[in-house]
């Protein structure tokens, strides 16, 4: 099931009251609300102000109708949002959790008091029941995410930020929990550092679809250069990419690889792929996959080589928390003596995103061995500076868990004369990093994405899925 990165989502919104604050309170709260919500692009289901008292939640009966109305938008709800404009009624809100049964992010917010009016008729004592909540949440099992500041109206820009981030979450945690990726053909023999636990994974509602590269290449080989599939795949191709000196029969058998690709996405509801290429496809088929690659990638249905199963869902991990495509990377090379730069690459298959001066070409490293001309589809780019979150989502096997890394650089335009797709990454602490990637057994690949999203995905990854993450410190 694709989840949307960018765009409206729905929340669940439950505003605690408790009897002895005063009520007008929770309907002041429901109008800045929808203010926030316009603003963030939120689409509440909350109670109808006749339906309980204000629409708040206080009593178990009306807990029993705000959980009735979760279920019945339960496909649509993909977080709750809890707002106390007052101390709120604990037993109350984490009744309606409970029954609601939605297992979804949960952001609690609180209303601050004003120091000039803590008299009978405004005073609030959010702060304290915020605290209960949490309380009742913990031992209930629910679990939640706390905005930045303990108590924060919803006109506060830091709230805004807090909506919009805990969106992420709910994008990243009912992505990871629904993803299908599909894997094509066989890991290459060279490659064990991108084994994987298929089991591990679905445990975590990851699924896995195989099918055989003899299966993809043998169906392509079907196609001919008239069939209006490939036509079309061709034009799209040229429309994307320039295509350099890639001659002509290259370019048709990139497109009816391209065809097949889509067809089997298509059929299997796939939102990803890993790809074999080393170097069966070059062998056997005469050209790289990595411009099928960079398009699915640029259109959000992350593609990575190598068979990388989990190295494709950190790709949509990422793409989940920011809005913006990812790409598979190599940790390749030292940037000269800099000890906190170091060199990104790819064979080509990165997002356009990536790759202001995009051109497909050839992959020479492989090409010494298969012959460049068979290496034709690959992409030539440099990507510039701009934001840099980075990661990888792997499964431990002897632990019988799935982990994580995650950090956040920068992309330098500092010279860098090679090929492929390439880029150079400013880390704090890089010496650090590597010695943690090492030193736990993560693979060469590593995920980038042009976003500042870590505070994002530890919260989905280590909160709600139950993930061991570690957050690299500059």
């Amino acid at each position: 099931m694709n989840v949307k990165a960018t765009g409206p989502i729905t929340l669940g919104v439950i505003i605690g009251n408790r009897d002895f604050f005063p009520d007008k309170l929770v309907g002041e709260c429901r109008a800045d609300l929808l203010t926030a919500f316009q603003k963030a692009g939120i689409n509440p289901i909350m109670l109808d102000e006749s339906t309980t008292k204000l629409g708040g939640v206080e009593t178990f009966q009306e807990a029993q109708k705000c959980a009735e109305l979760f279920r019945k938008h339960a496909d649509e709800i993909m977080g709750v949002l809890v707002v106390l404009p007052n101390f709120g009624d604990e037993k109350g809100i984490a009744e309606t959790l409970k029954l609601a049964r939605l297992d979804v992010p949960v952001l609690v917010q609180a209303y601050p008091d004003d120091l000039n009016r803590l008299d009978v008729a405004r005073r609030r004592d959010a702060w304290c029941g915020k605290i209960s909540v949490c309380n009742n949440f913990y031992q209930f099992g629910i679990k939640y995410t706390l905005t930045t500041k303990h108590v924060v109206h919803p006109s506060d820009p830091s709230f805004h930020t807090d909506l919009v981030n805990f969106m992420g979450v709910c994008r990243v945690v009912k992505g990871l929990r629904n993803v299908r990726i599909g894997a094509i053909g066989a890991r290459p023999g060279g490659f064990n550092t991108v084994r994987y636990s298929e089991k591990i994974l679905q445990r975590n509602g990851i699924s896995v679809v195989t099918v055989d590269l003899s299966q993809i290449l043998g169906n392509a080989n079907k196609l001919t250069a008239s069939d209006a599939s490939v036509k079309q795949r061709l034009e799209a191709i040229k429309a994307y990419t320039p295509t350099g000196r890639t001659p002509d029969d290259k370019l048709v058998q990139i497109a009816k690889l391209d065809v097949v690709l889509n067809d089997f996405m298509l059929e299997h509801a796939l939102d990803a792929t890993a790809i074999q290429c080393w170097t069966s496809l070059q062998q056997n088929y005469g050209c790289n996959v990595c411009t099928s690659m960079s398009i699915m990638s640029e259109n959000m249905l992350p593609s990575a080589c190598e068979v990388d199963v989990t190295g494709t869902l950190s790709m949509y991990a990422m793409q989940l928390a920011s809005g913006s495509p990812s790409a598979l990377v190599d940790w390749n090379n030292n940037y000269a003596d800099d000890e906190n730069k170091c060199v990104l690459f790819h064979c080509g298959n990165w997002a356009k995103s990536f790759l202001p001066d995009i051109e497909i070409s050839t992959a020479p490293i492989l090409g010494t061995t298969v012959g460049e001309e068979n290496t034709y589809g690959a992409l030539s780019g440099r990507t510039p500076a701009s934001p840099l979150t980075f990661g990888r989502i792997s499964t431990d096997d002897p632990k019988g868990i799935m982990k994580a890394y995650i950090g956040e650089g920068a992309l330098t335009d500092d010279a860098l004369n090679t090929f492929g797709n390439r880029a150079v990454a400013q880390i704090g602490n890089l010496q650090g990093l590597m010695q943690y990637v090492c030193k736990n057994g993560f693979e060469h690949h590593v995920v980038m994405n042009a976003s500042k999203t870590t505070g994002i995905l530890k919260e989905a990854m280590e909160n709600y899925m139950g993930w061991e993450v570690h957050v690299h410190q500059s």
